[in-house]
């Protein structure tokens, strides 16, 4: 067992995000992206891409989601999303916002 300090790994890269995945894990059947969202931070992209889907959870904060979704996705409410439809993140309080994103295959997206 490891144990992924995943927000200290977030908040050190560019992006403010940081994706667990197959580096980390050695499987590609699945992976987990913890993100930080700075107040008024916005245009995060969620595109799972063809043959994937995702779950996001809005762990801190209420996130504002546009695109192929228009929501606002309350503090510990989550949304499922597949393939190609795009959407984007906002975060339009005064205070950090943080999210996760697991993701993997899609029933027909086994590679």
């Amino acid at each position: 067992m490891r144990i992924f300090e995943l927000k200290q790994k977030a908040s050190t890269s560019e992006n403010r995000e940081y994706i667990l995945g197959s580096q980390d894990t050695g499987s590609h059947a699945c992976y987990m992206i913890y993100g930080l969202m700075k107040p008024h931070e916005k245009a995060r992209v969620i595109n799972p891409g063809k043959g994937h889907e995702e779950i996001v959870l809005a762990i801190k904060g209420d996130l504002h989601i546009t695109g192929y979704y228009t929501i606002c996705l309350k503090e510990g409410s989550a949304f499922h999303i597949k393939e190609d439809h795009e959407c984007f993140l906002e975060n339009k309080a005064e205070s950090d916002a943080v999210y996760v994103i697991a993701g993997g295959h899609s029933d027909k997206g086994h590679h």
